[in-house]
């Protein structure tokens, strides 16, 4: 019954944003439970194909770069349309390409709303649209395929810092991942998402360069690592996750649901 309740054995994946971060952790734990073909996306091919070379020479399943700015239609009809060259299914897609934007609310600028929440929102929805055909062909009741969208946790409590479309596009994401998940779930496509807290990545430059400090802010007294990353992504893409519809986790060490909130004279808890 319990016999490769987390394999990835054979499997299919798509990663976008995977040569760093958040999303080469995803591609690493992949790879490591056995999927066969792990595809990452980036803008840049240098560093995209140097992490594909580096997974593949560390794992037994084989990392292939696509190097392919996402950022607009043409580009998520480019990716489909190498993927569908190369694959008849597709088992599992991470939309976890993103961008971030911080600016005070007086001189926030159109460029950076539009940036944010293409690439946030647009890009994940198109994306899993214009892949809906090799996921489809994937899926079974016995073994669905998956979609997971990678949010953050800024999408669902308020960060101090003023990176307004990132918080809206990130909270749009949550919501969108229900709205997928009733549509996809009729073909056997499982959608959820993962709301990260503070990771070492370049998106992340405090957690990343200061993670003792960020530390002292989250109740588990650390920032995430690879395997805590990992971990949920693939519990989400096996079997285990199979049964976990439109949901989303945060993966945060407590920050967001861990937390005392208000503190100081005159609060009575």
């Amino acid at each position: 019954m319990f016999d490769n309740l987390f394999s990835l054995q054979g499997r299919v994946a798509l990663v976008t944003g995977g040569s760093r971060g958040i999303g080469k952790m995803i591609a690493a734990g992949f790879l490591a439970q056995g999927a066969a073909k792990v595809y990452i996306t980036a803008r840049k091919a240098g560093p995209c194909e140097a992490t594909a070379k580096e997974l593949t020479a560390g794992h037994g399943g084989e990392c292939i770069a696509l190097p392919i700015d996402i950022s607009n239609l043409a580009g998520i009809e480019l990716l489909a349309s190498e993927l569908k060259k190369r694959e008849t299914r597709l088992d599992i897609l991470v939309n976890n390409a993103g961008a971030a934007w911080g600016a005070e609310f007086d001189e926030f600028p159109e460029s950076g709303w539009d940036k944010v929440m293409n690439l946030n929102v647009k890009t994940p929805f198109f994306l899993t649209k214009a892949l809906a055909a090799p996921l489809r062909s994937a899926a079974s009741a016995e073994r669905p395929a998956k979609v997971i969208n990678i949010a953050s946790i800024d999408g669902i409590f308020v960060n101090p810092m003023e990176t307004y479309s990132y918080a809206a596009s990130k909270a749009g994401l949550i919501h969108l991942t229900r709205r997928m998940a009733v549509t996809l779930i009729k073909d056997h496509v499982v959608v959820t998402a993962i709301a990260p807290g503070p990771f070492a990545s370049d998106m992340n430059r405090a957690a990343r360069d200061h993670a003792d400090d960020v530390a002292t802010r989250v109740p588990a007294g650390r920032i995430g690592t690879t395997q805590d990353m990992a971990g949920t992504a693939i519990f989400l893409a096996s079997r285990a996750g199979d049964y976990v519809v439109g949901a989303t986790i945060a993966v945060d060490g407590g920050i967001v649901y861990a937390n005392a909130g208000i503190k100081g004279e005159g609060w009575d808890s």
